[in-house]
């Protein structure tokens, strides 16, 4: 660690960029969070981002408007993903959580 460090060049305000998004508080199943934590650690995202990247996949697919095979093209040219990330291996993880959720929700009504 440094002795001094200079701040003179420093800015008030949020690390990361918030430039598109908003924050908000939201109120989330414990077992939903878990389940986005573990397939986050797995595929080496944050949870924040699988829970949003899902939740954008779910809400352009229940629109209707791309078929099936035309998804991976039609979202990636979307633009909207954090990079690194294709709308094919998106899809590939919404289908994990999904069953992972299935899989939840079947253990709590035993």
């Amino acid at each position: 660690m440094k002795d001094e460090y200079d701040f003179s060049n420093a800015k008030r305000g949020a690390v990361a960029s918030g430039k598109g998004k908003t924050r908000i508080t939201i109120m989330l199943d414990d077992v939903v969070i878990e389940a986005a934590r573990s397939m986050a650690e797995s595929e080496g995202f944050g949870y924040q981002t699988v829970i949003n990247n899902t939740l954008r996949q779910t809400l352009l697919t229940d629109k209707g408007k791309t078929a099936e095979s035309d998804q991976c093209t039609a979202v990636a040219n979307a633009g909207h993903f954090k990079e690194g990330i294709t709308a094919c291996e998106l899809r590939s993880l919404e289908k994990k959580l999904s069953e992972v959720l299935s899989e939840i929700h079947r253990v709590m009504e035993s």
